[in-house]
């Protein structure tokens, strides 16, 4: 089956008042496979042009009621994108002047024509016209996607304004609803100082202390508000016992039933049930329940150890049992590094020493978490295993087997020195 002749696609109308000159014309194009329309009379021409669209229009310049450079005048207001061909046997230069000027004719055929140059002109004519339509198209589908993409870009502003909105909304809730937050744990404090004043006095410090540990690089910032809240509720559970017995636990424990004990020692798992009320985070839950578990699992309320307990109430417990032991400073420091590896987490210890240098060090020497330590540092002090055994000797330059050794017998028995480093 024969293919159809691209050339039917592209309509030709040939507008001359001599009917020899047209059937040439006509015969001509045909055989290329154009289809093609014929007018003796240009209004009549002009009429077609109305209903029917051409690729090209081609016509004759001297006809009796208008001439062809009139003619395509008005072809090219009625159908722009058709191209215009002049046939003429008066190439006179103003002729072609005006031609160019009034009709912007494309081609200027001379009579007599030769048949490969008139065959070459049409196809280039019709080229011509595939080229506008094509281009024309295209800018009518540039513009509409223009005209979506202005559409999308002013919904997509309305929403970026609308969500900018809400976000200063919501910060402008957050921000009164941290303020509502620490209004709340100021009224715990309030309650507990009410309660017992002194009671509120060791919270208060012990939160102090707690804002130091978190102020480190070795909390999230989530451990870190874990912390601190942790700190200001802790001790809530204690408005539950009596301030005689209160006191009574703080000057002379041993006076106490074991029944009064366990009552003390009850006041974690209030504190966590009323912190639920305040905060509803299980990991805040779970540090205040914590706060008085030891590290050698002798602790309460439920004799958990090591690093079973949260890393944010075992670092909670140090500051407790700082603040708790009413002790001067420098002997309250003493009872919290005796504690270390005992009691206490001697990780905990150290971040505690580290972060609130409440015992000044020698302007040379820092100290460090176990987790710091780093190849090439020099040791300020010298390392021993809880029995006593010599690890790493003062001075000694850390290699990186050597911290390997030092973290591989932390974690079979707990280091609780001081890390001491020369700066």
């Amino acid at each position: 089956m024969n293919s159809p002749d691209p050339n039917a696609a592209h309509p030709l109308l040939i507008v001359d008042d001599e009917p020899r000159v047209l059937a040439s014309l006509k015969e001509v194009l045909e055989r290329q496979g154009y289809h093609v329309v014929t007018s003796s009379n240009p209004r009549r021409a002009l009429d077609l042009l109305g209903r029917q669209k051409f690729a090209v229009v081609i016509s004759d310049h001297l006809m009796p009621e208008m001439t062809g450079l009139d003619f395509l005048v008005e072809c090219q207001r009625i159908q722009p994108l058709a191209s215009r061909v002049l046939v003429t046997a008066l190439l006179s230069l103003p002729t072609l002047v005006e031609a160019i000027n009034k009709g912007e004719i494309y081609r200027f055929i001379a009579k007599p024509w030769l048949r490969e140059e008139l065959s070459a002109t049409i196809r280039n004519a019709v080229n011509r016209h595939e080229l506008l339509v094509q281009n024309q198209r295209l800018q009518s589908e540039t513009s509409e996607l223009n005209q979506r993409l202005q559409s999308v870009n002013t919904a997509l502003a309305g929403q970026v304004e609308q969500l900018e909105s809400q976000r200063r909304t919501l910060d402008q809730l957050n921000l009164e609803l941290g303020r509502r937050y620490d209004h709340s744990l100021e009224l715990c404090s309030r309650i507990l100082a009410t309660y017992d004043p002194y009671l509120a006095g060791q919270t208060r410090a012990v939160v102090a202390i707690a804002e130091q540990m978190t102020a480190s690089e070795h909390f999230t910032a989530e451990e870190g508000q874990v912390l601190k809240t942790s700190a200001w509720l802790c001790d809530l559970g204690l408005i539950g016992v009596s301030r005689e017995l209160l006191r009574t636990f703080r000057s002379n424990p041993n006076r106490l039933t074991e029944r009064e004990i366990d009552s003390i020692h009850s006041h974690p798992i209030y504190s966590q049930t009323l912190t639920a009320h305040m905060d509803g985070r299980g990991s805040v839950g779970e540090t205040v329940r914590a706060h008085h578990e030891r590290f050698d699992g002798h602790g309460y309320p439920d004799g958990v150890s090591g690093l079973a307990i949260p890393w944010t109430a075992r670092c909670l417990a140090v500051a407790v049992w700082f603040v708790e032991c009413s002790l001067p400073t420098e002997q309250a420091i003493d009872a919290v590094t005796s504690q270390s590896g005992k009691a206490l987490d001697p990780e905990a210890v150290r971040l505690f020493l580290k972060t609130t240098q409440i015992r000044p060090l020698p302007r040379n020497v820092r100290e460090i978490m176990i987790e710091e330590l780093a190849p090439g540092m020099v040791l300020a002090n010298g390392l021993y295993s809880p029995h006593g055994m010599l690890l790493v000797g003062e001075g000694q330059a850390l290699s990186g087997a050597t911290i390997s050794k030092i973290l591989n017998h932390n974690l079979i028995a707990p280091i609780s020195q001081r890390l001491l480093v020369y700066s």
